[in-house]
């Protein structure tokens, strides 16, 4: 019931947002960008990128640069988006080896579902085009830890807790597979509360996938 509701509010937020930045047709059929990779092409060079990241043969900067001098301000065409915890040793285009432009980030901390990140990836998948969806985890990730422990915080952090105590339950204390766990769990939470990514995956082969990125390997392993 608690997804069916979050979904039915997200779509509702989402569909008027469209209209209210004029990028909805009469006919109800957002623009779309144009973009020749399929879901799993999206996915492999994601991967890719990491792999450079590793080798130390990045290649995003120059092309940042001469991106900014040909100054293409006017659109964006992400092929892929990603979502990651707020922690600042998670620098995602980086880590990807990806330029301006080429993906669509959201950030909070525990990269955990909530309507305002399920609106904001239905707008990236129909409104920009992308064709893959990441929900990258990380080692050491210290919202993790908090909700394994159930530590008291203060202020309005424990209200991370009740999105992410459903996907750790069975981790048994086990910090590295509780981000493991979250991270699928919160790939999964978008599948099924999201009627937009769902006729995506469906129509479009549009790839959702999880992940966990290693702070100290820098390498990322897909989730099974």
């Amino acid at each position: 019931m608690h997804r069916a509701m979050a979904g039915e509010w997200t779509r509702r937020q989402f569909v008027a947002g469209l209209a209210a930045a004029g990028v909805v047709a009469g006919g109800g059929v957002p623009v779309l960008a144009q973009s020749a990779l399929t879901g799993e092409a999206a996915m492999r060079e994601l991967m890719a990128g990491n792999e450079r990241f590793i080798a130390g043969k990045i290649t995003s900067f120059p092309e940042d640069l001469k991106i900014l001098q040909e100054k293409t301000v006017s659109k964006q065409e992400p092929f892929a988006a990603v979502l990651s915890c707020a922690d600042s040793r998670v620098p995602v285009e980086i880590i990807f080896d990806q330029s301006i432009g080429h993906l669509f980030v959201n950030r909070v901390a525990g990269n955990m579902m909530t309507p305002e990140i399920i609106a904001s990836l239905e707008y990236g998948v129909a409104v920009l085009g992308v064709k893959a969806i990441l929900v990258l985890g990380h080692s050491n990730c210290g919202a993790i830890s908090a909700a394994v422990a159930a530590k008291t915080v203060p202020g309005q952090i424990s209200v991370l807790y009740q999105h992410l105590i459903p996907g750790i339950a069975g981790a048994k204390g086990d910090v590295p597979l509780a981000v493991k766990m979250n991270a699928a769990y919160q790939a999964q939470l978008l599948r099924e509360s999201s009627t937009v990514i769902a006729k995506a995956i469906k129509d479009d082969g549009v790839k959702v996938a999880s992940g966990v990125y290693d702070l100290g390997s820098g390498r990322v392993m897909l989730g099974d």
